[in-house]
């Protein structure tokens, strides 16, 4: 089953009021033609998705969270939930992502509980699975995958509102990327866990491919198979390096 790939950008703790510029050139040069071919998604800080939801409106241009709280409301003090995003209009929501689960300690368990929170709300959320550099070494990248997957996707997540990200974390703005091979075999092994998973429903998750991706590589690493999207970090933060990427698919 071909898959409509996702070009979605992660832009971390960057981006302010100026950085509006950049969705408003988004928005000149994304056509038909290009949302044929390709789904796009920006992630900026909660503070600009308000704004950027109200500009691409009336596009196919998508707008996510790059986190959420694994709780709806209560007395949680800086905390964002899945329903706050989803009332300003976000359709998507990272979780997981390697730096959280360094810098504040989450588990599969606890993001399991965010990723029914922002389905109970009607978005798809991205779940980031990947290895470190001492797992890759010791040949446990596809055990460490499975158990992220395993522990993140129980208690009846839906899998029409889930995509997956394989982000080794060694490849994180470092500059480095997996052979091809190596990542056409993690998506392989991934593509098959869904599957045990959800059987014939899985068809429709996408596994996105992020770490170092840029203008350079994009296009050979979105070639291989199983791979339906990436998730771009530093490459999506300055209009040039989007636009020199997604006119790859036009």
């Amino acid at each position: 089953m071909s898959k409509k790939l996702l070009i979605a950008g992660n832009w971390k703790l960057n981006g302010e009021k100026k950085d509006i510029s950049f969705i408003k050139n988004l928005l000149k040069f994304h056509s038909k033609k290009l949302t044929k071919k390709v789904d796009i998604l920006i992630c900026p800080p909660f503070t600009l998705i308000d704004k950027f939801c109200q500009l691409t409106q009336r596009s196919n241009i998508e707008i996510g969270g790059q986190d959420c709280s694994q709780n709806e409301t209560g007395a949680y003090t800086g905390e964002v939930s899945a329903k706050m995003l989803n009332d300003l209009k976000a359709s998507y929501c990272i979780v997981g992502h390697s730096e959280r689960r360094l810098y504040h300690n989450e588990s599969n368990n606890l993001l399991n509980k965010k990723i029914l929170n922002i389905q109970k709300n009607k978005m798809k959320a991205i779940l980031c699975i990947g290895e470190s550099l001492s797992d890759r070494k010791q040949s446990k990248t596809l055990r460490v995958l499975g158990n992220q997957l395993k522990g993140a996707l129980k208690n009846n997540i839906n899998p029409n509102l889930l995509e997956i990200a394989y982000e080794p974390i060694w490849a994180i703005g470092t500059g480095l990327v997996p052979e091809h091979s190596d990542i056409e075999e993690v998506h392989d092994y991934i593509s098959k866990k869904l599957e045990d998973f959800y059987g014939k429903r899985s068809k429709k998750i996408r596994i996105l491919y992020g770490g170092s991706v840029n203008t350079k590589n994009v296009f050979s690493i979105l070639s291989l198979d199983n791979v339906n999207g990436a998730l771009i970090g530093g490459a999506s933060l300055k209009i040039k390096d989007m636009k020199s990427i997604l006119k790859q698919f036009i």
